[in-house]
């Protein structure tokens, strides 16, 4: 899970699409579509400005998209279209930009702008499940004009953004002709009469739109929080278990399939400390760690079993916070309660294996490992048994892992690193299941090096930055080019700058020949 990148574009959504946290500010509903969620763009430098093509610094990027995102927020989204146009148009070859306006174009409803975007992407075995996933999840039976995208988009701008539900929904049910073709009219239908309370009226235009569209998981999901909010609450639940079962594979998609639950489970619990858990579990996956820390708080109880999921939990949150103290605290207490905590156990490791003692790191994954919903801790302990000198072993778990969870990007990623046979295919297998793995752009970079392909590597390393701009490898591979290239001084530049960023990194130091 990427929690903490330095990302290139990070916007905040506006007031609309965030969920508060006090008790009395409780989310009455998910927002169905997230336009901006810690926005990966492009690489720094890799789109023209649209009129001189000149190229834009990090600010530049970061206005020119808030423009355009800001102009759909103010329901002028006629501009909005052709800013995202532009912007599309105008960046040279980057898949890792083409995957990131991929999804964030279908996911306001700009499905041709999307299109755009996968017509442009180079490497399949990267891009090619991210743009089955867009599609699955967000794209319409049936393909939109243009005008017909950017009409539907002013009723979801007003919907969403402008306290115009009513007036948004009346003024679609006038446009019979587009509701009686299209799914995605259909589904912003329902999503007006959801935003203004009618839950009645929202049920009939989803099914209507399921009826037309019986492969779109979006819809799926709205009509999830929908039930969530009628009569039969608990029907929402065989709708997530549904959309859990279908073939996503990407690791955001597989997040938002998770929100989506815990924010479900919210909605039907009747006991209000179990719906703060399951609230604070839904802003963790949100990342959204104060709230969760908040909420998680509120639902400490006088009953012990609530209070050992809590613990663990919390756990989990504040070592993903890097507040290791508070971490082994709750740890501590959701294991003195119930000793079979997953997260805590996984926090206690995760500690150990910080403070490098794999042995202890390897007895707690090894105890939460036994869960086998996810393969997270089972890919801990492999790590474990690398760093205890038990390669052979490692190599064994992790391929044991694919059979068993064939979207495991990190174990792709050690097998990548381990086996030169596999190393390039399994990299981009990768990455192309977690956009925002760094390692794995670093790696494919290192590899590319090796080959002497300099601008393919360029383009890795652009990605790696902007995952994180910190990493000494960046600067160490940069530096590697550079001197390739015989540049020195821009070589001697980076191999400094690695060793600025780790002062222990010995390849560097060979370099300097210090």
């Amino acid at each position: 899970m990427v929690k903490k990148l330095a990302t290139i574009i990070a916007i905040s959504l506006i007031a609309a699409a965030n969920i508060p946290v006090a008790a009395f500010e409780l989310p009455m509903q998910i927002q169905p579509v997230n336009p901006v969620n810690q926005l990966d763009l492009t690489p720094q430098n890799l789109i023209g400005v649209p009129t001189k093509r000149a190229t834009l610094s990090r600010n530049d990027i970061k206005n020119q998209y808030a423009i355009a995102l800001d102009r759909f927020i103010q329901s002028n989204v006629k501009s909005s279209y052709a800013d995202f146009k532009i912007l599309i148009e105008t960046t040279p070859v980057n898949d890792y930009a083409y995957m990131q306006m991929a999804e964030r174009m279908a996911d306001l409803g700009f499905f041709s702008l999307s299109e755009l975007s996968v017509s442009k992407m180079q490497d399949k075995d990267i891009t090619d499940i991210v743009t089955e996933d867009v599609k699955r999840f967000y794209f319409p039976s049936q393909k939109l004009q243009p005008d017909d995208e950017i009409y539907l988009g002013e009723m979801y701008s007003n919907i969403i953004y402008n306290a115009q539900s009513r007036e948004a929904t009346t003024e679609l049910l006038k446009n019979t002709a587009l509701l009686q073709t299209s799914d995605y009219a259909n589904y912003i239908a329902a999503l007006g009469y959801l935003k203004s309370g009618d839950i009645e009226n929202a049920n009939i235009y989803i099914d209507k739109a399921i009826s037309m569209n019986s492969k779109n998981l979006n819809y799926k999901k709205l009509q999830a929080e929908i039930l969530s909010q009628g009569k039969k609450p608990k029907d929402a639940l065989k709708i997530v278990a549904f959309i859990k079962q279908q073939p996503l594979y990407s690791s955001e998609f597989v997040r938002k399939v998770n929100s989506l639950e815990q924010f479900i489970l919210y909605k039907t619990q009747k006991n209000e400390i179990q719906k703060n858990y399951h609230l604070g579990y839904y802003y963790y996956y949100e990342n959204e760690d104060t709230k969760a820390v908040r909420t998680l708080l509120g639902a400490l109880s006088t009953k012990k079993k609530i209070n050992a999921d809590v613990y663990s939990l919390l756990s989990r949150v504040y070592f993903d916070m890097n507040d290791y103290d508070k971490a082994q605290d709750a740890a501590s207490k959701a294991l003195k309660i119930d000793n079979g905590q997953i997260y805590a156990l996984s926090v206690f490791g995760d500690l150990a294996f910080r403070n490098k003692d794999y042995k202890q790191a390897r007895e707690f994954y090894e105890k939460a490992a036994k869960d086998k919903s996810t393969p997270a801790n089972t890919i801990k302990l492999a790590k474990t048994y690398d760093l205890l000198g038990k390669k052979e072993k490692a190599i064994d778990i992790f391929t044991k892992v694919l059979k068993a969870y064939n979207n495991s990007y990190a174990a792709y990623y050690y097998i990548a690193i381990n086996d030169k046979s596999k190393e390039l295919a399994y990299l981009k297998k990768c990455v192309a299941l977690n956009n925002n793995y760094k390692d794995g752009w670093l790696d494919l970079a290192r590899v590319e090096i090796e080959r002497q392909n300099f601008d393919e590597a360029k383009t890795y390393l652009a990605t790696a930055k902007h995952i994180d701009e910190n990493d000494f490898r960046y600067y160490y591979y940069q530096g590697l080019i550079s001197k390739n290239q015989g540049l020195q001084d821009d070589a001697i530049f980076n191999f400094k700058k690695s060793l600025i960023l780790n002062p222990d990194f010995t390849p560097a130091k060979e370099e300097l020949n210090i």
